[in-house]
C-alpha cells in the first residue's frame, strides 16, 4: 500500500470517529434537553397515591403544561419534597386547591371553599387531619396561601401530605404525572 492510500484510510478513519463522538454528544445533550424541558421518568415508592397509582409503576412527568399555566385541583403533581432532610427526593400527589382557595376537612371529607369534593379516586377513604410535622400549623379551615398548592395523596389513608406538611410551593412542581410506562398491565394516561 502505497502513501497516498494510508492518508486516506487514516483519514477516513478519523472523519468516522469524529462522526461517531459528534452523534454521542448529540445524543447525550438531546437527552439532557428532553429530561430538563420536556419531560422525567419517576418510578413510584409508596403507596400514597394507590389505586390511581401503585408502588413500582414507573411514570412520565412532563414540564411543558407549567410553561404558560399553572397546576389546577384535579392535577396529578410531581415536586420536590418539601422536608429539607430530604432534598431532591421527588413526591407526587393531587393538587387539591390553589392559592386563595380555602381547605376544611369535616367527618373524614374534603371540602374546597365551602364546597364538598367529589373523589372518586380515593374509594370512599375518609380524608382525616394529620398530626403535622414539627413546626407546621395548620388549622381548619385552611386558606392556602397565594403561591401555594394544597396536595394530598389519593390513598387518603396512608399518604403524608399536604395535611402533613402544609402547602407547598407552586415553584417547586416539576411537572404533572400523565402517564403510567411500567408495568405493561398498567400502561395508560393518568
Amino acid at each position: 500500500m502505497n502513501e497516498s492510500g494510508r492518508a486516506e484510510r487514516s483519514s477516513g478513519f478519523l472523519r468516522t470517529l469524529i462522526s461517531l463522538l459528534g452523534l454521542i454528544v448529540l445524543v447525550v445533550v438531546l437527552s439532557w434537553g428532553l429530561r430538563t424541558f420536556v419531560f422525567q421518568a419517576y418510578e413510584i415508592p409508596s403507596g400514597s397515591m394507590e389505586e390511581t397509582i401503585m408502588p413500582g409503576d414507573m411514570v412520565f412527568s412532563e414540564k411543558i403544561t407549567y410553561y404558560s399555566s399553572s397546576p389546577q385541583p384535579g392535577d396529578i403533581v410531581t415536586f420536590a419534597d418539601p422536608d429539607p432532610v430530604q432534598a431532591g427526593r421527588i413526591l407526587i400527589k393531587r393538587v387539591i386547591a390553589v392559592g386563595g382557595q380555602t381547605v376544611d376537612l369535616q367527618d373524614g371529607r374534603v371540602y374546597v371553599d365551602g364546597k364538598l369534593q367529589d373523589e372518586p379516586y380515593t374509594r370512599g377513604e375518609p380524608s382525616y387531619p394529620l398530626t403535622p410535622e414539627y413546626g407546621t400549623e395548620i388549622n381548619y379551615p385552611y386558606t392556602v396561601p397565594e403561591g401555594g398548592l394544597w396536595v394530598m395523596g389519593d390513598n387518603r389513608t396512608n399518604s403524608q401530605d399536604s395535611r402533613y406538611f402544609g402547602a407547598i410551593k407552586a415553584s417547586t412542581v416539576t411537572g404533572k404525572a400523565i402517564f403510567i410506562y411500567w408495568p405493561l398491565d398498567s400502561i395508560g394516561p393518568l
